[in-house]
């Protein structure tokens, strides 16, 4: 059973409430956390606030230094913080390795893209002046977390904050919380210089309002559902803010005739089942070509037959339950609703007989036959269920895929370079993925439209932390 505290101003934290945490595969309770009230938040804004001056100025290699100290405890503690993340989520053993990875490999990046930023000199026409622009901190960074990859989503923000000197409380949600709290140990392990860093948990209203309403914070970053970063913004408004944010997608695949078939499957449903679809990115709408249809929906679904389900750590499971009984309501609601208006179900579409009395787990789904009136095209499943349509119209498809408020991520399958130019072009999304695909903490994760602002990941990311300083001297002249 884990018992975990808020880490403020460099010390834990305990507080007699406590908010109790259950696994969502066993719906058995595994810890609780500490939960943090208003007295707890306005202490965490201070703390952070107060550190700004000394972490901001604090030399970047010596800020380094607690990024690498921090990077060492994660490599060995790196049993225990999967063993949070197994549990809270539900997820499989061998799916906890990714967020674990992307804390190492973000808290290592950082660290290194940093001291690439140098001052830059600017020209002046008449030669009366010398100009320098160089970056500073932005300020009091808070982070609000999504709950469906912990330590992952952890890490876009971490890494940034520490690398650039702003002081950051981060908030992670409630459903998940016990692995943001097991890093917040270890900060306190290593020693960390006091508000450089913050871990508080608490009800979205009175914490998370808070954070967002107070003057403190210069830069409010989200991971997270576009109605939350919309509440987000107008909490924010009180005062003038920084925005950094990464909202829901509704992802499109359009897998063309000349296809490498059994690889878009492969990736298909690979998106789709891992983490029980709860991935922003996972491909939400599939088009494929009708000449193709009956191949590609028929790998689809043996695929989805290999899945196994599970959580027993000792097993090779491949997918794990939804995040709580809500989630696993409305998934099951939208597929109803998709079956009732003429979908066919292929595959799955109900909770899986070995788990009827346990957990939230719901079967690898595929449907066909979707249309574009269907709730299940329009909204952002965030579950394990594959969406088939059929066209025969590339641009026709191309305008289908943008028929969507969301914009983070499409995927094309074409052996045709002209083909996959057009659609690269065309597809109004923050990211085109042709013929695979690849994230990594190097690479830029953008949403555009109504899923997202600025940039997680890459060099780009640090923009989101530093504000330019110009600094003009007047040059003497001569007597």
């Amino acid at each position: 059973m884990f018992e975990k505290k808020m880490y403020i101003n460099g010390e834990l934290v305990g507080d007699p409430k406590q908010h109790d945490v259950f696994c969502p595969a066993t719906n058995k309770k595994i810890g609780s956390v500490a939960w943090a009230g208003k007295e707890e938040t306005y202490k965490a804004l201070e703390s952070a606030s107060d550190a700004f001056d000394s972490w901001s100025n604090t030399p970047i290699k010596e800020r380094i230094d607690w990024m690498m100290k921090l990077r060492d405890e994660v490599i060995a503690n790196e049993s225990h913080l999967r063993e949070c993340i197994h549990l809270e989520m539900g997820k499989p053993w061998d799916g906890t390795q990714e967020d674990i990875d992307s804390l190492k490999n973000s808290l290592t990046f950082y660290s290194e893209e940093i001291l690439k930023r140098e001052p830059e000199s600017l020209l002046d026409k008449e030669g009366t002046h010398s100009h320098i622009l160089k970056d500073e901190s932005v300020g009091v960074v808070v982070a609000f977390i999504a709950w469906n990859f912990p330590l992952l989503n952890l890490a876009f923000k971490i890494g940034p904050a520490m690398a650039t000197g702003c002081p950051i409380i981060i908030k992670p949600s409630f459903k998940s919380p016990l692995s943001a709290y097991a890093v917040g140990e270890l900060c306190a392990k290593i020693g960390l210089p006091k508000g450089a860093v913050n871990f508080i948990c608490g009800d979205d209203k009175v914490v998370g309002d808070t954070l967002s309403s107070s003057p403190i914070p210069a830069l409010l970053t989200l991971i997270g559902s576009i109605n939350t970063g919309k509440h987000i913004m107008k909490m924010g408004s009180s005062t003038i803010k920084r925005y950094s944010m990464e909202l829901g997608g509704n992802a499109p695949v359009i897998v063309f005739d000349d296809a490498n078939l059994e690889l878009a499957a492969d990736i298909i449903t690979a998106l789709k089942f891992g983490n029980a679809g709860q991935i922003c990115v996972t491909p939400n709408r599939v088009f494929v070509a009708d000449n193709i249809k009956e191949e590609i929906v028929n790998l689809i679904v043996d695929r989805a037959k290999k899945i196994k389900v599970g959580h027993n750590k000792d097993e090779d499971i491949n997918m794990g339950p939804l995040i709580d009984e809500m989630a696993l309501s409305r998934v099951t609601e939208l597929v109803n609703d998709a079956i009732q208006n003429g979908a066919k179900l292929l595959h799955g579409g109900k909770k899986p007989d070995d788990f009827k009395n346990d957990g939230y787990f719901y079967e690898p789904t595929v449907i066909d036959n979707v249309k574009t009136s269907m709730r299940v095209f329009k909204e952002e499943v965030f579950g394990p269920v594959i969406s088939i349509c059929n066209f025969n119209d590339e641009d026709e498809i191309i305008n289908e895929a943008n028929n969507t408020d969301a914009g983070l991520t499409a995927y094309v399958f074409t052996e045709d370079q002209s083909k996959a130019d057009h659609c690269a072009n065309k597809l109004r999304f923050g990211e085109i993925q042709i013929n695979g695909v690849k994230y990594n903490i190097d690479l830029p994760h953008i949403g555009i439209k109504q899923s997202g602002i600025g940039c997680d990941c890459s060099h780009l990311a640090l923009n989101d932390y530093l504000v330019p300083k110009r600094i003009t001297r007047t040059i003497s002249k001569a007597s």
